[in-house]
């Protein structure tokens, strides 16, 4: 069979030279080191296992750069939420699947290869429901589906406008549901994500102040044992209500409510104390950062450093999709990281360890544990013991732009180091997605035809 031949691969074990990888389809048949390419292969310099996205709202990046006017007070992340409400009042499933097709694909030219959409958009423009209840996710699907991109599709169960089961807004119409009605709604998402070949469907109980504890005991078992996410401790105003409703703070409150373990994403976990941080390592449960979100949300700073100084388990997704860049993800998580401590190299585990390289091995095994589960909760697909490039494994990979001039003269860690702070997105060339080459000069297969649809989608949304 032909193959895929490059001078340098990040192997789970390692950097490795002159590698050739087989496929058997859409996923890795082999991988052969230190040998030559043979007659028919595709050559390339550098490969990197795609990375995973591990939170994304992917109908929010028609809002990128929209909300970046002063209002009369102070902005905030409520505020904010304000303008966000506005926008989702008046997007149809078509507006909806056009603009996630372009998120989808803008994600894949910046070296994400799944995602995990956590989807709250569940009705009509009214809040009445469609006859299908998960036709909006079946828009989700369909975009990935034109993509190509893998797809965790996480179905919120949204209940409430704050703790203790208060009533929700009127803006928030369209994402309200009961346990019932969310039961079908998983349901339907499972048939909707069917014709896409590795999908995974998880749940996602929205945060704390929108779920109340029975509703969350009630809606965990539709999980069946695969991953659950939710929003945590995002906000000081979220602690502090969260408090004075529970007496607790939310990441407290939840370790002591719910089983959290390895299904578990706790996504942006912000505001967490040290006793917080210590038992969401030792349950294994991953934190989602997303950092190029919560730095233009002013959320605050994760206690990256602490966290992982225990163990703790992270990955990194692009939230409301302001600017989609794996690598940019990765250089502001650590830049912030410096900014709070006045220091260089904060998260490079340690004397002479590449920055870069502990990020991105940090963010690849954490992205995979939050978007796939456990290799016991998988699914049909079965992965290999530890997340990357290997045998059993989806070939999911990107190459980089060996010529550009951050490249140049850069060799193994450097080149982690390099793509992260020096190059971006601009650096992607090639992308796979299960044994499909998608990406190509760092420009999607159908770039054009889907930017063209979303141009069509916001034209009428801002009309």
């Amino acid at each position: 069979m032909s193959g895929l031949w490059f001078e340098s691969v990040l192997l789970p074990s390692g950097w490795a030279r002159d590698v050739r990888i087989v496929s058997d389809g859409a996923h890795i048949a082999r991988i052969t080191e230190g040998t030559p390419p043979e007659p028919g292969d595709e050559r390339h310099r550098l490969a990197l296992p795609g990375l995973p996205n591990l939170h994304s709202h992917a109908f929010q990046r028609a809002l990128a750069g929209l909300t970046e006017r002063r209002g009369p007070s102070q902005d905030n992340f409520w505020s904010w939420r304000e303008l966000m409400y506005r926008f989702v009042g008046k997007l149809g499933p078509e507006e909806l699947e056009a603009i996630s097709a372009l998120a989808f694909t803008e994600m894949l030219e910046a070296g994400f290869t799944r995602v995990g959409e956590f989807h709250y958009l569940h009705h009509d423009q009214d809040g009445g429901t469609f006859a299908d209840p998960a036709e909006l996710a079946g828009r989700i699907a369909a975009a990935a589906a034109e993509s190509g991109i893998g797809l965790t599709l996480l179905p919120v169960f949204y209940a409430h406008g704050g703790f203790g089961g208060a009533p929700p807004t009127p803006r928030q119409r369209r994402f309200i549901t009961d346990p019932h009605g969310f039961a079908r709604l998983v349901e339907g998402c499972r048939r909707a994500v069917s014709p896409l070949s590795d999908a995974i469907v998880g749940i996602a109980p929205h945060s704390l102040r929108a779920v109340t504890p029975e509703e969350l005991a009630a809606v965990l078992p539709l999980a069946q044992g695969g991953v659950i996410h939710i929003h945590i401790a995002e906000q000081i105003r979220e602690v502090q209500e969260c408090l004075g409703w529970s007496g607790r703070r939310p990441i407290e409150w939840l370790l002591e409510h719910a089983q959290v373990d390895e299904r578990w994403c706790l996504v942006h976990a912000t505001h967490a104390d040290d006793a917080e941080l210590s038992a969401v390592a030792a349950r294994g449960a991953v934190v989602g950062l997303c950092p190029l979100t919560e730095a233009n949300l002013g959320d605050g700073i994760f206690p990256g450093a602490a966290f992982l100084a225990q163990g703790g388990r992270i990955g990194v997704g692009s939230d409301s999709n302001i600017l989609i860049d794996a690598a940019g993800e990765l250089c502001m998580l650590e830049y912030s990281q410096r900014l709070a401590s006045r220091a260089r190299n904060v998260l490079a585990g340690g004397a002479d360890g590449s920055t870069g390289r502990t990020l991105f091995d940090a963010a690849l095994a954490g992205g995979a544990q939050a978007l796939r589960g456990m290799a016991a909760a998988a699914g049909p697909v079965a992965l290999p013991a530890r997340a990357g490039l290997a045998a059993g494994a989806p070939l999911d990979l990107i190459t980089l732009a060996s010529e550009h001039p951050a490249l140049i003269g850069r060799g193994g860690d450097e080149t982690l180091d390099s793509w992260i702070f020096a190059g971006a997105r601009e650096l992607i060339d090639c992308v796979w997605r299960g044994g499909i080459k998608l990406v190509s000069g760092g420009r999607h297969r159908a770039h054009e035809a889907i930017v063209a649809r979303y141009a069509r989608a916001l034209s009428r949304l801002r009309a």
